[in-house]
């Protein structure tokens, strides 16, 4: 602060009606602050037990106090301290402002405390079932002034051009002057599945050479080539493409699994999502010693620099990050 603090402070005697008490700001409130524990702490060394100062601190503060004032504020012999009307009526007014501050000190701790604003993110249809909601729900739970806004984008965005904060992408699509970290599971599994009836109607497939004879539900990025199968094969990733009979873009991701249930062919997809249609039967795994584990999605962002309802986020990444 700069400046100079005026305090008005009326006494009672006669000879005097106001006294101003003017002080350089950066002394002033610590000297107030003395003084009003003297007072409240009935002594000179109750206060600077109290405040954690010497005494003599203490006591050359009062004199220097009195000397700016021109009027004595304290009464003191070898074995009791008492305050003039001058004392006790600068006690009494400054007692609410000095609480005041230490409100508003205390407020503004707590504000520091609270993030709000908006967080936008560019994300793929991949992560919107399973993998960010449990991190929103964390997120909102702790931050719920911060507004969240998604943009669901499969193919390479620019997240700075398109105004998101912050993106979700798996290794092969992340900007290299990005700074990144893994969300959700580390490891993902591919799994490939179909129905009963459609492999009682077409044949279980038993080497991966098997799948191009098979009906293939695939699903292609936006602008760019059908996404491939790929399979494990003696310790070695290979790349199956069979032929489609029914193509999707990735943005439609969900929908390829009621595609899958009524019949129409093979779908590649992550195994987690499978898990349910696993249990009730309504989709059953193909291949399943051939399925390849991938990395998990990460989330990424433009520079260690990021603004605080992101940095909230990316603590509760950290934290619920699974193994």
């Amino acid at each position: 602060m700069t400046g100079i603090w005026l305090f008005f402070v009326p006494v009672t005697t006669g000879r005097l009606s106001n006294t101003l008490f003017s002080m350089k700001n950066s002394e002033s409130l610590d000297d107030l602050a003395i003084f009003h524990a003297v007072v409240r702490e009935g002594g000179f060394r109750a206060a600077s037990r109290r405040l954690g100062l010497a005494p003599s601190k203490v006591s050359s503060t009062i004199t220097r106090m009195e000397a700016a004032l021109g009027v004595p504020l304290l009464r003191r012999t070898t074995r009791s301290m008492a305050t003039t009307d001058a004392g006790q009526a600068l006690a009494e007014r400054i007692g609410p402002l000095l609480a005041g501050l230490d409100a508003a000190r205390a407020e503004a701790a707590e504000t520091a405390k609270l993030v709000r604003g908006r967080l936008k993110l560019n994300v793929p249809g991949a992560v919107m079932p399973d993998v960010l909601p449990p991190l929103l729900a964390v997120f909102h739970a702790r931050h719920p002034e911060v507004e969240v806004e998604i943009v669901v984008e499969n193919g390479i965005v620019d997240i700075v051009e398109a105004g998101c904060d912050a993106g979700i992408r798996y290794d092969e699509v992340l900007a290299q002057d990005m700074v990144s970290i893994p969300i959700g599971p580390r490891k993902q599994q591919v799994a490939l599945a179909a129905s009963p009836n459609y492999l009682a109607a077409h044949g279980t497939p038993s080497t991966p050479e098997d799948l191009i004879k098979h009906q293939a539900i695939r699903y292609r990025l936006p602008g760019g080539p059908l996404l491939p199968w790929l399979l494990v094969e003696d310790g070695r990733t290979i790349t199956i493409e069979p032929i489609p009979r029914l193509i999707l873009g990735v943005n439609a991701i969900n929908s390829g699994l009621s595609f899958a249930r009524a019949n129409i062919g093979i779908i590649a997809t992550f195994r987690n999502w499978l898990e349910e249609d696993f249990a009730a039967g309504a989709l059953v795994p193909v291949l399943p010693e051939r399925w390849p584990d991938r990395t998990g999605p990460r989330l990424y962002y433009p520079s260690r620099h990021a603004p605080r309802p992101l940095r909230a986020f990316i603590e509760v990444c950290q934290d619920h990050h699974e193994g």
